[in-house]
C-alpha cells in the first residue's frame, strides 16, 4: 500500500512568472503555463499547488520557475466572493476561481467542487477538489 501526507497530483510546468499556491492557470503564455486570463475560461488546466502527494516532471526546474500545477485531488485555489461547499468552481480571470452561477458551469470550464463554505465576498482561498478536463 502507497500512502500520503496530501492529496493532489501535480506536475511541473514552465511558467511565464511566479506564482503562488491557490493561482488558476492555463496553458498558454510565452512559456507552458500562466494565470488564467478570462472569466469563464474554457482554457483552465490546474491549480498552483505546494503540497503535492505525487509530483510528476520533478526534476524540471523549482516552484518559481516551473511550480507544481495540481491538475487531480484537493488543493487550496484562490476563489473571490462567497462558496458554498459543493459548488462548482469556474475562473474569474487574474489567476483566480469563483462559484459558478446556475447554467454556467461546462465540462470544459469547471476546475473543480468546493469541498469547505467562504462566507465572505472578497478574496481568499477554498479547498477543493480539483478534475481538469
Amino acid at each position: 500500500a502507497i500512502t500520503s501526507l496530501y492529496a493532489d497530483l501535480a506536475e511541473r510546468f514552465e511558467a511565464d512568472s511566479y506564482y503562488t499556491p491557490g493561482t488558476v492557470v492555463e496553458l498558454g503564455g510565452p512559456k507552458e503555463i500562466t494565470a488564467v486570463q478570462y472569466e469563464l475560461s474554457e482554457d483552465v488546466f490546474g491549480v498552483i499547488s505546494d503540497t503535492a502527494a505525487y509530483l510528476m516532471n520533478a526534476g524540471a526546474g523549482d516552484d518559481k520557475t516551473h511550480p507544481p500545477v495540481a491538475v487531480s485531488g484537493r488543493v487550496q485555489v484562490k476563489v473571490t466572493g462567497k462558496v458554498r461547499k459543493g459548488q462548482r468552481l469556474v475562473s474569474a480571470g487574474n489567476g483566480i476561481a469563483r462559484a459558478a452561477s446556475p447554467g454556467e458551469a461546462t465540462p470544459f470550464n469547471v476546475i473543480g467542487r468546493a469541498l469547505a463554505h467562504k462566507t465572505t465576498e472578497g478574496q481568499g482561498t477554498v479547498e477543493a477538489i480539483v478534475t481538469i478536463k
